[in-house]
């Protein structure tokens, strides 16, 4: 072999050791100290130091768990997605946060903690640091990134959430207001993977094969949030936006919605069975494909354009780390979006 050719591989074969080594050697739990005036911390696993004055990527990754909070099986997952899309912590930031209860062993009264799963609702937390609502970490974290101190070259932040965290991230690409305040030119994408309910605008519910309103004798709580506007957090209110004006919004953010093909068994063990959320489809599958119908009906009725993506992958049921190992799912998500 040609002494050039040897160089070369020797040194390809030290840029993917780097790289590897890099992406494992910040998988313990790094601690965050996110809003003002008075921050908080919140635990995350990350494939950087994030202690270093200022990192040059141009991309950051944040992926949030499902309801057993394992942040660190996610992280490993994200990784694994990343490194389907050729991405390497060169350029790319993964982050993957965990929302707390009282009871996690990591719990530390400088954090918020929530009640079980009610931080997936992006409800406050109600213990450790109180009032920090689940959507407020979202808006953080983006104030965080959007740091042009911290990350100087940064172009684009990509938030995913599945299962639990689907449920997050649905209602923040509908709710969210932490966008507003970034520099601009930086964009934010959501990623909404298998949640088991949705956040509907109005009473309508898929029935029939038509939108109509849905019995409040058999389901009266169908349209409470967290299904429904009706009783949102204050994070929501205080911003005094209409439906219309909220759907035209969402309309126009950059959202993707996954969900395995296998993922149609209406008595999964974690499936979400109250009324208000069997009212949306019997499955998870089932449930995206009729929101996906509620977003071009709203379309309609308010004549907003609206282009939002969804990819349902083969093979995979409710099942994170298969999910997010498939390859079309890099290139869904990332390559050809």
């Amino acid at each position: 072999m040609p002494p050039r050719t040897v160089h070369t591989v020797i040194r390809v074969c030290l840029v993917l050791l780097t790289s590897l080594l890099t992406a494992h050697a910040f998988a313990a739990p790094q601690t965050l100290h996110l809003g003002a005036p008075i921050p908080y911390e919140m635990q995350v696993f990350a494939n950087a130091d994030l202690q270093r004055p200022s990192l040059p990527v141009r991309r950051a990754v944040v992926i949030v768990h499902g309801v057993r909070r394992n942040a660190d099986a996610y992280y490993a997952s994200g990784q694994t997605l990343l490194d389907n899309a050729g991405f390497t912590p060169a350029d790319t930031l993964l982050l993957a946060p965990r929302f707390l209860t009282p009871n996690d062993r990591a719990a530390t009264p400088a954090m918020p903690l929530w009640a079980k799963n009610r931080w997936m609702h992006g409800t406050p937390s109600s213990s450790g640091r109180i009032g920090i609502a689940g959507f407020t970490v979202l808006d953080d974290l983006l104030a965080y990134l959007g740091d042009r101190r911290r990350f100087p070259a940064l172009e684009e932040i990509v938030f995913i959430g599945h299962s639990a965290g689907g449920q997050l991230m649905q209602r923040y690409a509908l709710l969210g207001s932490g966008d507003r305040a970034l520099r601009h030119g930086l964009v934010v994408r959501y990623v909404v993977s298998s949640p088991s309910s949705y956040l509907y605008l109005d009473a309508t519910r898929w029935q029939g094969g038509r939108f109509e309103t849905a019995s409040r004798q058999t389901c009266p709580d169908y349209d409470q949030y967290r299904y429904g506007l009706n009783g949102a957090p204050d994070y929501f209110t205080s911003q005094g936006l209409s439906p219309r004006q909220v759907f035209q919004r969402y309309a126009a953010r950059d959202v993707t919605y996954l969900v395995g093909r296998l993922d149609d068994h209406p008595d999964d063990r974690v499936m979400d069975r109250a009324c208000g959320a069997q009212l949306q489809g019997r499955t998870r599958v089932e449930r995206q494909l009729n929101y996906l119908r509620y977003e071009a009906e709203l379309a309609r009725r308010w004549q907003l354009p609206i282009r939002h993506w969804q990819w349902q992958i083969d093979g995979v049921g409710h099942d994170a780390t298969r999910l997010f190992a498939a390859p079309e799912v890099a290139h869904e998500v990332f390559i050809g979006h």
